[in-house]
C-alpha cells in the first residue's frame, strides 16, 4: 500500500480545488455567463444557501448534500457577489453561482454559521439582513445552521421564538435577541428551523426533507448518503462536556480560523 505524499494530502487537494474554482469564477465573471438556472420544467423546490466570508464549511455543504437529492429540487449557492467565498479557516472556498441581487424569491433559505469574524460581519451587514428579510416573506421554510441563527436573529426573525445555535453562542443568542434557546439538534418554530452546531445541519436537512416530502423519502435519503454516525468518542454534546474540554474545543476553533 502506498501512502500519499505531501503534494497529495487532503489540504493540498482542497487548495487545488479552490484554485480551480477561483479560475472558473474569474472566467464566468469575464464572460457574464453562468447564471444558475432551475432545471427545465422543474416543479420542485428552489433552495438557496447564503454564503458569506468566513462561513464554516460543513454548515452549507452538509445540508446541500441532502437537499440537492430531493426530487426535482434546485440548490443554489448565493452570496453578495458571484464567485468563490472563503471559509473561516481560509483553506477552502465554495462557489456562489448567483448574487443576492439576482434572487428575489426562494422556497427554502438556509443561512450557515461562521467563526466570530464571519458571524459579526454578517449580522451587521444590513444589505444581507435586508435580503434575508425579503426572502423570508415568501419562503416555505427559513433555516439556519450553527451561528446562522444569530444572523437570523439580527434580521429580526427570531424575536420571541424558540431556537438553537452553536453551544458556545447560546447565552448570547438568548440575552441579546430575546430568543428561548433549546439545547437540541434542531428546533422548529413556525416555518423557521434552526440547527445546532455544524454537523447538526445534516440532521436538520433530513428533518426538513421529511416535511417537504414524507418520512419514507427522508429515510431513503438518509440511507442514500449512508448517514449513520458512529463517532469514536462520545464528546459531541456540550451538555455532557466538562469545562476543560469546552475550553480545548474553543481554542482549537480559534487557532484554525483566519
Amino acid at each position: 500500500m502506498t501512502h500519499p505524499t505531501q503534494a497529495t494530502t487532503r489540504r493540498n487537494v482542497l487548495r487545488g480545488t479552490v484554485a480551480a474554482a477561483a479560475l472558473a469564477a474569474t472566467a464566468t465573471a469575464a464572460t457574464g455567463t453562468g447564471t444558475a438556472q432551475a432545471p427545465s420544467g422543474s416543479s420542485g423546490p428552489d433552495i438557496g444557501i447564503l454564503l458569506y466570508d468566513g462561513f464554516s464549511l460543513l454548515d452549507p455543504t452538509g445540508p446541500a448534500e441532502v437537499l440537492s437529492r430531493l426530487p426535482d429540487a434546485t440548490v443554489t449557492m448565493i452570496s453578495e457577489k458571484r464567485g468563490p467565498v472563503r471559509t473561516d479557516t481560509g483553506d477552502v472556498a465554495v462557489l456562489a453561482e448567483q448574487s443576492i441581487t439576482e434572487v428575489d424569491r426562494l422556497d427554502v433559505l438556509l443561512v450557515p454559521g461562521a467563526g466570530n469574524r464571519g458571524t459579526v460581519a454578517a449580522m451587521t451587514n444590513e444589505v444581507l439582513l435586508s435580503w434575508i428579510r425579503a426572502m423570508h416573506r415568501h419562503t416555505r421554510w427559513t433555516t439556519s445552521v450553527c451561528t446562522g441563527s444569530i444572523v437570523l436573529a439580527a434580521a429580526g426573525l427570531l424575536t420571541g421564538r424558540r431556537a438553537t445555535t452553536y453551544w458556545a453562542s447560546a447565552e448570547y443568542l438568548q440575552s441579546t435577541f430575546g430568543v428561548t434557546y433549546l439545547p437540541q439538534r434542531y428546533v422548529r418554530s413556525g416555518k423557521i428551523i434552526t440547527a445546532a452546531g455544524v454537523s447538526a445541519g445534516v440532521d436538520m436537512a433530513l428533518y426538513l426533507a421529511s416535511l417537504m416530502t414524507d418520512n419514507d423519502t427522508a429515510k431513503a435519503l438518509q440511507l442514500a448518503i449512508e448517514y449513520d454516525p458512529q463517532p469514536p468518542f462520545g464528546s459531541g454534546n456540550a451538555t455532557d462536556a466538562d469545562p476543560q474540554l469546552k475550553e480545548a474545543a474553543l481554542k482549537l476553533l480559534a487557532a484554525s480560523q483566519v
